[in-house]
């Protein structure tokens, strides 16, 4: 699917100064991917009866990319631009990029550096590759491996899915059970991606951050600026909702383990009402994602055959405008844990990342906390309008 849609994983980790020397920094971070199993893999796909697969490789130094002479200005453009040169995955998997001796980056006491692991989707999600990340800049905690299930018969896992679904369809209109969002109508954000793309980062004390979990007060901040962004452009926000990823419950199983679920933001309402909301549709999300019917649907879909697979995903096509959607933007929130990396002997100042864009979404947000630092990220095509104007809102509406 990755051949379809670009959705390479660009995670910023922004250190509080320079190495004595970058090329031993380097070297650490070398020597402590090599004995990383993931960071080991590369995809084998030589096969269309067969699914991909993956095959051991070498770490090599063509992974690790050394840009000089920016600043944190120039950073970002560079960065848009990184964003559109996608990794190939049967060569590797992920490279690093690190940027030395940058001035003018927020919150940095002088120069510092800026360190960008770009990892492909298919390896980790969002969690896991903060989690890999982790490990490449020093954190002891090894990232435990992926015990994958049997696949089992398509046949019966099926059967099983459809029992399952009609459960969830009961617990759902008996009230059991609360009902997912329902579809919306497009505006302006979910043109497709064209023109010039751009990143903001916003930066906030975790402390500033009031209403709720990190993740609830974004999506209220998120709720007000873009409504009015849009409002200001002729669209109706009225029905405004925000697609989350989601990290499922249970056993890790694959390396992708979250769904995405629509959330509406309910800009009509004041702030303390709308966070109410917010967060009860996040936990009506869990609950459905706990549901037996999620599990099955998800051990039925592990169980297609190769060919099969292969097929469907040859029949999309990302071109293909649907009548309705699940969100007007994706916000995907990632907490990175305490503030203990390093790279060489500098101490982590903040992390960032900006999800990638799709053919239904022309601006995105990434939220991504370390230690008390959150940072507020904006991904943005020219064709959802004017990103500063934008960010401008939400930083407003952030406080």
């Amino acid at each position: 699917m990755s051949a379809k849609v670009p959705n390479d994983q660009f995670e910023v980790y922004v250190f509080d100064g320079v190495p004595d020397s970058v090329k031993s920094a380097i070297e650490q971070v070398r020597r402590r991917a090599a004995v990383c199993h993931d960071l080991s893999l590369r995809v084998s796909d030589d096969n269309p009866r067969r699914y991909p697969a993956w095959v051991f490789g070498a770490v090599e130094p063509s992974q690790f990319i050394f840009h000089d002479g920016l600043d944190w200005a120039s950073f970002l453009d560079t960065m848009a631009a990184l964003v559109l040169d996608q990794l190939d995955t049967s060569h590797t998997a992920w490279r690093l990029h690190v940027f030395a001796s940058m001035a003018g980056v927020p919150a940095a006491s002088g120069p510092a550096t800026v360190v960008v692991l770009q990892i492909s989707h298919a390896l980790a999600d969002g969690t896991r590759a903060s989690a890999l990340a982790a490990w490449l800049f020093g954190r002891a905690d090894p990232v435990p491996l992926i015990s994958a299930p049997r696949r089992g018969s398509l046949l019966l896992r099926s059967v099983d899915a459809a029992r399952t679904h009609r459960r969830l369809a009961h617990d759902i209109d008996s009230g059991v059970l609360p009902a997912p969002g329902k579809p919306r109508a497009p505006v302006l954000t979910n043109s497709a991606p064209a023109g010039v793309r751009r990143v903001r980062t916003v930066l906030r004390n975790r402390r500033a951050l009031t209403g709720g979990t990190v993740t609830v007060s974004v999506l209220v901040a998120i709720s007000s600026a873009l409504a009015g962004y849009l409002a200001g452009r002729g669209e109706d926000s009225s029905q405004l909702a925000a697609e989350i990823p989601m990290a499922d419950t249970g056993n890790r199983e694959s390396r992708n383990h979250f769904r995405n679920i629509g959330v509406g933001l309910h800009p009509e309402l004041p702030p303390a009402e709308r966070a109410v909301l917010i967060a009860a549709a996040l936990s009506a999300g869990r609950q459905r994602a706990e549901h037996p019917a999620a599990i099955a649907s998800r051990r039925s879909f592990a169980a297609v055959p190769a060919p099969l697979l292969r097929w469907g995903v040859g029949k999309f096509d990302a071109a293909v405008r649907p009548a309705a959607v699940t969100g007007h933007t994706v916000v995907s929130s990632v907490h990175r844990g305490a503030a203990d990396l390093r790279f060489g002997a500098v101490p982590v100042l903040f992390t960032a990342g900006y999800p990638a864009l799709s053919p239904m979404m022309s601006l995105v947000h990434g939220v991504h906390g370390i230690g008390d630092t959150v940072a507020i990220s904006v991904h943005a095509a020219d064709s959802a309008g004017d990103i500063d104007d934008y960010v401008a809102r939400l930083e407003r509406a952030l406080g």
